[in-house]
């Protein structure tokens, strides 16, 4: 891209429609993002004070303070590369299809229909996610700093645990979330600036209150400690039909923890090894299901992909963001991961709270101080879900353009004044909404969200892989991406593919099973939609002409000055 130093930003934009032109696109939304911006909306979806945070006594539980020590820097280390494949591939195609349209153009409108449900899946179960996660957590916290007691009573929902009391502040937490996106990618892309340093500052506050202030100081040994609190057999059992207790097919509700309903685990009916397995709790067993809380952790980066058709300098500045979004994160995440491990007053308690984090906060700083850092971390949350429905919103209007859903035609609409997908951003966060109706839904959610969204991202390198190995087809090259892995490529792609495929089995062992029946389920219903519909009608991304295009932007532009009806 050295052809670009020197030019304005009115050329640089320029030059990104043309090569938006070359991928069959008109120029719909506004260009309003810079590379910062762009690197942003992914650093806080990622959200090292949302995921990590949330899921720390998860981890905790099973492995102790080494999952946080040891486990972090290494799922971040693989991360990385996954992030480094990838950014490659945005650098090649910089348009708001993102993971669809790389893998359209690796591998044909098939593999584009795949990837793209796995990622609307995705996307879809990650926003509800981190917003019901956050609701509850606000809820946790202002019950803390206002000392309400537990036990009181809201008007229509009763206890203050309600689920539907939850549902219901998650919608009032994303109505400003949805009135954002919807107002132009301006307004947001200065959030998502904002949120890079109140995550930033906030971890930085946070280990200082925990490291100056903190009554804990524990030895650094203390973080390389492998404790098992919780069994993993004990955790994947219930109470079955004939009053017995073993290992379970299990939907519980999140708050009380009751099962919901409980069938004998057919894991454990076929594999009759893992009852001995799981009984024993070796370390590398309960090391492995604890990772689930930083690779939770490590989701979303896809977003700067989705935004490119926003950023100006697209070709780069899409790849950074995907790559260094994660990269930062896993710095800064260390940082407040290990403040607050050396801080933990005693690791059974603290695994088995309710609020992990808020425990050490209480446990060691005062009333002021803890609740300053519930304050943080409930914005970072807030403004986590916020980039959440931007990248959501767009890749499945992305997908929508193509026709490659039910709705299509509604789910593609551009507002002509605000130029955002209004209808998408509408009915993606409806979805988002409508899943968590049911209280059990929520700890499926959060791993499926993990499965389908690295099984989106692993499509496309593989792809990449396969027919750079074949010399055949469409591959990345320094010519074609210019932020190009060069010779390193191949391995790192190689490694990418291995590591998303050791994580999915990580993410629907026990105490994950309704994870992978739930995961069979999704798939055969996507075979069986395929076969019936789509197969017939959908042929992926149709590259326009070029004055098709351009009468595409002339339509939105008379439309946003209102004179679309002189046309």
């Amino acid at each position: 891209m050295a052809d670009m130093k020197g030019k304005s930003r009115e050329e640089i934009i320029q030059q990104d429609i043309r090569d938006l032109h070359k991928l069959g696109y008109a120029q719909q939304l506004f260009r309003e993002m810079g590379g910062f911006s762009n690197f942003a909306i992914s650093f806080s979806i990622i959200s090292i004070l949302t995921g990590a945070i949330l899921l720390y006594g998860f981890g905790l539980r099973f492995a102790g303070p080494v999952i946080n020590t040891v486990g972090w820097p290494l799922v971040s280390i693989f991360v990385m590369i996954i992030a480094a494949s990838m950014a490659e591939l945005a650098s090649a195609y910089p348009t708001a299809g993102g993971l669809y349209f790389w893998a359209h153009k690796l591998g044909g409108h098939r593999w584009a229909w795949v990837t793209a449900w796995f990622n609307m899946i995705g996307q879809i179960t990650i926003t509800s996610g981190i917003n019901i996660a956050a609701a509850i957590y606000i809820v946790g916290a202002v019950t803390r700093i206002f000392a309400i007691p537990g036990d009181t009573t809201v008007p229509v929902f009763g206890s203050l645990t309600n689920w539907y009391f939850y549902v219901f502040i998650m919608v009032l937490i994303m109505i400003p979330q949805i009135l954002i996106n919807a107002f132009g990618i301006k307004l947001t892309a200065r959030l998502n600036d904002i949120s890079v340093y109140w995550h930033i500052g906030g971890v930085i506050i946070i280990a200082l209150l925990l490291t100056i202030f903190g009554k804990t100081h524990n030895p650094l040994s203390f973080a390389f400690q492998f404790v098992n609190t919780t069994n993993p057999y004990d955790f994947a059992s219930a109470e079955l039909a004939d009053g017995t207790v073993g290992p379970a097919l299990y939907l519980g509700n999140p708050i009380t923890l009751e099962p919901l309903f409980v069938l004998p685990s057919p894991l454990f009916a076929v594999l009759p090894f893992l009852t001995d397995l799981y009984k024993a709790a070796p370390f590398l067993l309960v090391f492995a299901i604890g990772l689930l809380q930083a690779q939770w952790t490590y989701t979303g980066y896809d977003a700067s992909a989705h935004v490119a058709e926003e950023t100006v300098l697209a070709r780069l500045n899409s790849a950074w963001g995907v790559f260094l979004s994660v990269a930062v994160s896993a710095v800064v995440g260390y940082i407040v991961l290990m403040a607050l491990t050396l801080a933990i007053t005693d690791i059974p308690s603290t695994a088995t709270d309710a609020y992990p984090v808020l425990k050490v906060a209480y446990d060691n700083l005062n009333t002021f101080m803890a609740n300053l850092v519930a304050i943080i971390i409930a914005g970072a949350m807030w403004l986590c879900g916020l980039s959440s429905i931007t990248s959501m919103s767009r890749m499945w209007f992305a997908f929508a353009r193509d026709g490659g859903m039910p709705g299509h035609g509604l789910i593609k609409q551009i507002h002509p004044k605000w130029r955002t997908p209004v209808n998408s951003i509408l009915i993606t966060c409806a979805l988002a909404v409508i899943m968590l109706l049911w209280s059990g839904a929520y700890y499926v959610v959060t791993a499926i969200s993990v499965i389908f969204l690295y099984w989106a991202y692993g499509i496309p390198i593989l792809l990449n892989l396969r027919n750079k190995q074949r010399k055949q087809g469409e591959y990345t090259t320094p010519e074609t991406a210019p932020w190009s892995l060069k010779q390193w490529g191949p391995l790192l792609n190689i490694i990418s593919v291995i590591w998303i495929l050791l994580i999915t089995v990580f993410l629907v062992i026990p105490p994950n099973e309704l994870v992978l029946w739930t995961t069979v389920l999704i798939c055969v219903f996507m075979l069986i939609y395929w076969q019936v519909d789509v197969k017939k009608r959908f042929a992926g991304p149709t590259k326009a002409d070029e004055e098709e295009l351009r009468k595409i932007e002339a339509d939105m532009a008379a439309a946003a000055h209102g004179k679309a009806g002189d046309d």
